[in-house]
């Protein structure tokens, strides 16, 4: 069973991601480390974690699994997801997978320590209506993808 992770603390889509969830019937989980509203429904459970680097992060990778969606900013969360097989996407609809995810974490590095030096000071556009809408359009198409792929179960290793 399909279930969509949201890191939710900065997350511009989370309206967005309850409709399509209601709509398909897929449980949605809404990590952050304070307290937020959630639609009083039993598919959407509000997840509250501790204050910390990285906390929401590690709850989200411990439990998503390669037929769920995790919808997050954060590219290195997103690179842990896409190396344990979780679908992966931006509030803006772009989708991480294996060949892109690498890039798009050294890219977000070498930005990263240019603004820490000074060198550059721009950050990214801001979040518009055709994110919004790229976004929906990317979820709903995803969802449809993992519905209808068999779902392989990953096993540890043994020794």
């Amino acid at each position: 069973m399909t279930r969509i992770f949201i890191d939710a603390d900065a997350c511009p889509v989370k309206d967005e991601v309850y409709r399509v969830a209601l709509r398909y019937g897929v449980g949605v989980c809404v990590v952050s480390n304070r307290m937020m509203a959630v639609p009083d429904t039993p598919l959407i459970e509000r997840v509250v974690v501790d204050h910390g680097p990285d906390v929401a992060d590690d709850w989200i990778v411990e439990r998503a699994g390669p037929a769920d969606i995790v919808i997050t900013a954060d590219i290195p969360l997103a690179a842990r997801c896409v190396a344990g097989q979780v679908a992966t996407m931006d509030p803006k609809g772009r989708l991480f997978d294996a060949d892109s995810i690498g890039m798009t974490l050294a890219m977000r590095n070498l930005m990263d320590d240019l603004r820490s030096t000074g060198t550059v000071t721009t950050h990214n556009r801001p979040f518009g209506k055709a994110d919004r809408s790229a976004f929906l359009s990317a979820l709903d198409t995803l969802i449809v993808r993992l519905r209808r792929r068999p779902v392989t179960v990953r096993r540890p290793p043994e020794a």
